[in-house]
């Protein structure tokens, strides 16, 4: 798959440090970034599809809820040995191509361990996806299970894992889809 066009114009939230969007078009939206944290909650999506999609100088990471702070601290030692401030696309995997409560909640999580790091200069998008998280932290396990794609999995009997996704930072392990 070719490298997806990037925009240009003042939609692609260039100016922030902390971006943010949805699926694998909002990765052209929020414009080139030095790293892509990729959010995919209960793991349903395509990572190939995101290495094909990604600029080829990004480094990309993929997050949920379970590694929020561990991503972000791993985000913040990527711009420390950088030595200069990186920028950051934040993008929601979505479901298929669209909207995820699940993946849009993790986002916003991830953009708030990232703003209590000190790496608060986020586009007003990721200001609102830090502002869902930061007013539904306390209903994640419920908004999970209840969630349309929380449900698929429970209907295939994978209960289990969707509340284990709904864990707030029990993991520490940050999955690396491409460092450059």
């Amino acid at each position: 798959m070719p490298e997806l066009q990037r925009e240009t114009t003042a939609t692609a939230q260039s100016k922030y440090q902390v971006r943010f969007d949805v699926g694998l078009d909002g990765l052209t939206r929020v414009g080139a970034a030095d790293i892509v944290v990729w959010v995919d909650a209960l793991g349903v999506s395509d990572t190939d599809a995101v290495l094909d999609a990604l600029d080829s100088g990004a480094t990309a990471v993929r997050a949920g809820l379970v590694n929020r702070r561990a991503v972000a601290q791993w985000v913040l030692d990527q711009q420390v040995g950088r030595g200069r401030r990186v920028s950051i696309a934040i993008v929601a995997a979505g479901r298929g191509g669209g909207f995820s409560s699940t993946d849009v909640l993790a986002a916003g999580a991830v953009i708030d361990a990232l703003v209590a790091l000190g790496i608060d200069f986020t586009s007003p998008e990721a200001a609102v996806a830090c502002a869902a998280y930061e007013s539904l932290r306390n209903a994640v396990g419920h908004l999970f299970t209840a969630s349309v794609s929380g449900q698929e999995l429970l209907a295939r009997g994978e209960r289990d894992r969707v509340v284990a996704a709904a864990q707030v930072d029990s993991s520490t392990d940050v999955t690396v889809l491409r460092l450059v």
